[in-house]
């Protein structure tokens, strides 16, 4: 039988009420949590992310990926923890094409997604078989068509939700040719288009100049766009899931998105500045 050393229960007793221990110490705490990211500008919000989860015991490992098709492989492979980079259109295209059990767990930003042109001044200005770029992937090729249908360039067929691709293309009044390009070229080849379509951060990497270049953008109420950190279904409840979360939605990583995107990404949690 094994005896418990009185002196020892009575230490502990006597720290616990002094609040020298904690009952109940956070499962958080001195984990290293490993987070994939697409490198640019989201790296110095992650900074401030990572300060904040500092102050739970965490340490955020971050990874930093070229092109989007990555970071949920490596999620699903285990080689990460977290990645913050898509949006829900996005993961549910990708978890119909690779079947991942992936989920989101807190709203990070929303990126308007912008129509940019250096040959044309607006819209309306688009002349008679433009050759306009827009990103491959499906939902972002289909969140593309839905700008140029709002905003006159074409119309879609009925009921084609928010993956239409170019075939969905029910009338074309300009014969607009649409190119289909990886997201990462799509901007970089603007000057070679009439127009582009082209996500905020690639728009940035390109060198694109926003807003002076940008002839069209998304709206934001309601935008079903909004990016979000994301996790492994079975992870989605683990106590350091939170604490990333609340980590990230804070005012010091507000006033870093607004600063390092140059007011063309918004905040999307519930209660985030805008400005």
């Amino acid at each position: 039988m094994k005896i418990k050393h009185p002196f020892k229960a009575t230490l502990f007793s006597i720290l616990l009420a002094c609040g020298v221990v904690n009952a109940q110490p956070s499962l958080a705490a001195n984990q290293t949590v490993r987070v994939g990211i697409m490198s640019g500008e989201d790296e110095d919000v992650w900074r401030a992310v990572a300060a904040n989860a500092a102050k739970h015991g965490i340490t955020v490992k971050v990874t930093t990926f070229s092109d989007y098709t990555q970071p949920n492989e490596a999620l699903a492979q285990h080689d990460l923890d977290a990645n913050s980079f898509q949006h829900k259109p996005y993961l549910d295209a990708q978890i119909s094409a690779r079947h991942y059990d992936i989920v989101p767990v807190g709203y990070t930003y929303v990126q308007p997604i912008g129509l940019y042109s250096r040959k044309w001044k607006s819209v309306d200005a688009l002349p008679q078989n433009a050759a306009i770029g827009v990103p491959n992937d499906p939902s972002n090729e289909g969140r593309a068509l839905l700008l140029l249908q709002a905003n006159g360039v074409i119309k879609l067929r009925d009921n084609v939700g928010l993956l239409p691709t170019a075939r969905d293309i029910a009338s074309n009044p300009k014969h607009v040719q649409i190119k289909e390009l990886d997201a990462g070229i799509v901007g970089r080849a603007i000057g070679d288009l009439d127009a582009a379509v082209v996500n905020t951060d690639w728009a940035i990497k390109a060198g694109i100049k926003i807003p002076q270049e940008r002839i069209a953008q998304e709206q934001v109420p309601n935008n079903p766009y909004r990016n979000f950190i994301a996790v492994n279904a079975k992870d989605a409840q683990a106590p350091w899931v939170k604490a990333l979360v609340d980590s990230y939605q804070q005012a010091n990583v507000a006033s870093s998105i607004l600063s390092v995107y140059h007011g063309a990404t918004l905040p999307a949690w519930e209660g985030a500045p805008q400005h």
